[in-house]
Formats: structure tokens, sequence, C-alpha cells
């Protein structure tokens, strides 16, 4: 998967199509990511001892990695994977700019 954990990246379609936002959680067994602040799902929570008020939560839902592309300079890229220096580097393919640390 080449979609991490702290990569800056725009949703591609659905409902939150053209929002941009940073990854959580990477899950790369189901190809999935959780994006802050989109595909937000509402769940109904009811009243427990813990939380005797209970009601609506607002919580993010994990997205298709597919559905989501890695942001450079404000604009989708897909990104390759090069060797520099002995090391194995991500690198977006518009710009050619390393994207690892």
């Amino acid at each position: 998967m080449r979609i991490k954990k702290g990569d800056q990246v725009i949703v591609l379609s659905g409902k939150d199509k053209g929002k941009t936002g940073t990854v959580t959680v990477a899950m790369p067994k189901d190809s999935k990511v959780i994006v802050g602040g989109i595909n937000v799902a509402t769940r109904h929570k009811k009243p427990s001892q813990t939380d005797p008020q209970g009601g609506l939560e607002k919580i993010e839902a994990p997205m298709h990695v597919s559905k989501v592309a890695h942001v450079v300079d404000g604009k989708p890229t897909r990104v390759r994977y090069e060797v520099q220096d002995g090391k194995k580097v991500r690198v977006a393919v518009k710009t050619g700019a390393k994207i690892d640390g």
C-alpha cells in the first residue's frame, strides 16, 4: 500500500469528493485508510452506566485506499518507489518530489 499514516490525501470519489485530510490509521491488510474529518458516520449509542446520556456519536469510517490519492501542491498524484542512495523511497509521479522524510 502506497498510502501511510500521516500522509496528506485528497478524496477522489464519494460524498466527500475533493476534500483533503491526513491519514490517521492505515490498514494494509484490508486496503483501507481512515482520514481525519472525512467519511464521518453517525452511530446511535444506548445509555449505559459509563455513558448515562447516550445519544448520537460521530465516528470516522474506514474507506478503501483506491478512493484517495496523495496530495502534492493541492493536486492528486500517484506514488512510485525509487531507490536513492541505497534506500527505497516514495516519489510523487507528477512532480518527482520525494515524499518520505
